[in-house]
């Protein structure tokens, strides 16, 4: 006999598939074989003490502080560890449950497990002089060119964008941003690169938003969220996907002193409120965005990236972008450019996490890591 522990992240189809197991135990014993974990914060005690024990009754756990059962403290904090097969369970429990459960049994039923898989690269063009790396940069024939390679390296998605929005930068006019990239648009349209990958317009002014969409772009890459009510009217009109990324404040202003009662829990609030927006006009193909070093600090960009799995319960596709961004240097002081592992390291777990689509200034390099972060999933025994 030999006994072998595997990595949890084991993909738990193809291991049972091995073994030879019924499709009907399959079912079964997926649903035994991942552990989920919820962080309640502010539980009022007497919910406390009921999910508890309901929690045991099904072999599923709810840690708590020692003295929660006598009700000394009106709230605590818990964490409550569960399985697929208890979630479910227990959200059907709490359902009929006071004090709040009713509530956890609406967010349990929500969050379903995630599968990772290979993601989709956005490379980055800018069309400008003032983003953070000048190695994003590029006008006329050497944009062009520089897309056609990222093209050839592994990007599905181009995103354009004509307006830095790094930390304390300046907004331009919407005319200035049109003259920036219409040249690049207008060269993406001529060689008909629509045909070979799509093409995102990183803007919020609906004058480049039109252009773009006008001239084969398909994605409106949003660093306000629909904010813009005309912005939503024309990507409606147009059919596009839209990506909804979170900031607190504007660019100018967001990194200074940023705050949040809890990240994770405010954002959750943000999306909320833009995809209802987004239903109004008809949007209905979206993506979620964080928006890593938007209007956060340190810990809340790692909490974002550790716990992005969160954000599954919308349903939607998550994109993320960290790419040498300064949180890199915040951990391991480094200069710009020289954040390409850090950037790797972020990146490779928010794909664990489960994010859909990766936006990124190397393409050739992240297309590598995630081919072989791929073949180590589907590696068995």
């Amino acid at each position: 006999m030999k006994i072998i522990r595997l990595d949890p992240q084991t993909d738990a189809d193809a291991l049972l598939e091995l073994v030879g197991s019924t499709r009907l135990g399959n079912r079964i014993m997926r649903e035994k074989m991942a552990c989920e974990l919820y962080f309640i914060k502010d539980l009022r005690t007497p919910a406390a003490n009921i999910l508890k024990q309901d929690a045991l009754s099904i072999g599923a756990e709810l840690a708590v502080e020692k003295d929660t059962i006598l009700c000394k403290d009106e709230k605590i904090d818990a964490v409550l560890i569960v399985n697929d097969k208890q979630r479910k369970i227990l959200s059907r429990k709490e359902r009929v449950q006071p004090f709040g459960l009713k509530r956890l049994a609406k967010v349990l039923a929500e969050h379903q497990p995630f599968k990772t898989t290979m993601p989709a690269i956005m490379g980055v063009i800018n069309a400008n002089e003032d983003s953070f790396y000048a190695g994003s940069r590029f006008r006329g024939e050497a944009a062009l060119d520089q897309i056609v390679r990222m093209i050839e390296e592994g990007a599905e998605i181009i995103d354009v964008g004509g307006v830095s929005s790094r930390p304390g930068s300046i907004p331009v006019s919407e005319e200035e941003e049109l003259l920036r990239i219409r040249p690049v648009v207008d060269l993406i349209a001529a060689e008909g690169l629509t045909a070979k990958a799509r093409f995102s317009i990183d803007s919020y002014a609906p004058g480049p938003i039109a252009y773009a969409l006008e001239r084969g772009f398909s994605i409106v890459n949003d660093i306000t969220g629909l904010k813009n009510d005309r912005v939503c009217e024309i990507a409606g009109a147009n059919g596009a996907e839209v990506v909804i990324m979170h900031m607190q404040n504007n660019p100018t202003t967001m990194q200074i002193n940023p705050e949040y009662a809890h990240v994770i829990t405010d954002i959750d609030r943000f999306f909320e409120e833009r995809l209802e927006k987004a239903a109004r006009y008809g949007i209905d193909d979206l993506m979620l965005d964080v928006g890593i070093g938007f209007g956060k600090l340190l810990e809340d960009n790692l909490m974002l990236i550790k716990h992005l799995g969160h954000f599954h319960h919308f349903g939607k596709p998550l994109l993320i972008g960290a790419s040498r961004k300064s949180m890199i240097d915040m951990v391991v002081p480094a200069p710009v450019e020289e954040r390409l592992p850090g950037t790797l390291a972020l990146h490779l777990k928010a794909v664990e996490e489960g994010a859909s689509v990766i936006r990124c200034h190397d393409v050739k390099a992240h297309y590598q890591a995630f081919k072989i972060a791929q073949a180590l999933r589907e590696t068995l025994i």
